[in-house]
């Protein structure tokens, strides 16, 4: 076992935590401590109440998540929200969440993950947000179809939505893991004509065919479970502690 304070000392540091703005609801770092003591990493995208269950059907442990419990800020601990504390305090469960510093990160994230999963040449950072950069873009070469193949692999074979608008032939590619579609209008601007993330709204598809761009959606979830599996088995190599994968995953 291994001091829980050690762990998230090393996980705030790392990730830079103090230093990363993001959403409000975010609240990036601890969630729920446990009595101090950690035995095993869980990794999960969402701490929603069945991953919480699976969890603490195991133990003691600490769960680190994507999506924490605080997106639809202040609320009353009652329902789901309560069964989800109890049920983890119960377990033993601590809860660490890490969005955004995770997304960026530049060996364990999320965007990384998915470029060097797709054999992006030389990606480099893009898309300035309050001082940090989103995403990453980088030289890709070959057909559109291909990429939506590859993409699809990537990650792990999950539907993938093309809006041919863009080039048959792809040299240059940006991706923003989540839910950037919604973003396609700015990624034009910085001269991207292919753009890949998560989800987007239904006007990000006509809005891409009228702006002559190419845009990949292949599920907020999908493009979302390797950082959480890189981070935990990093943790896992540095504290000489067993690590496992949750996958609930959303459909979306």
């Amino acid at each position: 076992m291994m001091p829980l304070a050690e762990i998230v000392a090393f996980l705030d540091r790392e990730l830079r935590i103090a230093e990363i703005p993001d959403y409000p609801g975010a609240v990036n770092g601890l969630q729920l401590a446990n009595e101090g003591r950690v035995e095993r990493i869980i990794a999960a995208v969402d701490a929603s109440l069945p991953v919480i269950d699976e969890a603490a059907a195991g133990g003691p442990g600490l769960l680190l998540v994507h999506h924490g419990m605080f997106w639809q800020g202040v609320q009353p601990v009652t329902g789901p929200f309560y069964r989800k504390i109890k049920t983890a305090m119960d377990a033993g469960l601590a809860l660490y969440s890490a969005h955004l510093p995770l997304d960026i990160h530049p060996e364990w994230g999320n965007n990384i993950q998915l470029a060097r999963a797709l054999g992006v040449q030389n990606p480099e950072p893009f898309f300035d947000w309050k001082g940090i950069f989103l995403g990453l873009k980088g030289a890709w070469s070959g057909s559109r179809d291909e990429l939506a193949d590859a993409l699809s692999q990537a990650v792990g074979g999950g539907p993938v939505h093309l809006t041919a608008g863009g080039p048959a032939e792809i040299r240059q590619i940006a991706l923003i893991t989540g839910g950037a579609g919604s973003e396609i209008p700015k990624v034009v601007a910085m001269g991207i004509d292919t753009f890949i993330s998560g989800e987007g709204p239904h006007w990000s598809h006509p809005l891409a065919l009228e702006l002559g761009a190419n845009l990949l959606l292949a599920g907020h979830y999908a493009t979302e479970t390797s950082g959480v599996k890189s981070l935990a088995a990093a943790l896992a190599d540095r504290f000489g502690l067993p690590w496992s994968f949750i996958d609930h995953p959303s459909g979306l």
